[in-house]
């Protein structure tokens, strides 16, 4: 196997073993990761949002977003309210509940992400975020 084909590996298996962390602690609210992902989309903005930005956002169909949106608004994370610019759109905001779950699952994910690099020395965790940060074009 060559050196590209495994260091492509290597990050694949890491990326796993962050997000089965991560599934791990959604266990505990009974959150799908589609519904934590949308939580996240949606606390990252003060104003409401549209169902089809959400599912835009997400990459996902809009009845798909429909579907994870209904999940939500059934367990009291979100409200659908009329659009103020269009009252034949509605837009989707978190409630206290939802804001305070989409921060409580960030923290998660944060610790999540921690505990799997936590065998990394400081040196070896700064030169890792250089290059992923160059590799996925995200240059500071």
């Amino acid at each position: 196997m060559d050196h590209e084909h495994s260091t492509g590996d290597l990050v694949l298996a890491l990326a796993r073993r962050v997000r089965r962390e991560h599934l791990e602690a959604l266990a505990d609210w009974d959150v799908t990761p589609s519904q934590a992902r949308a939580l996240r989309v949606l606390s990252s903005r003060e104003e409401g949002m549209r169902p089809s930005v959400l599912a835009d956002e997400l990459r996902i169909a809009p009845r798909s977003a429909t579907d994870v949106v209904d999940g939500l608004e059934d367990r009291g994370w979100v409200i659908r309210a009329a659009d103020p610019t269009d009252r034949r759109a509605t837009t989707l905001t978190l409630t206290a509940e939802g804001r305070d779950l989409a921060d409580r699952i960030e923290g998660v994910r944060r610790q999540a992400s921690e505990r799997v690099l936590d065998v990394l020395t400081p040196a070896q965790r700064r030169t890792l975020h250089e290059i992923l940060t160059v590799v996925v074009g995200e240059r500071q």
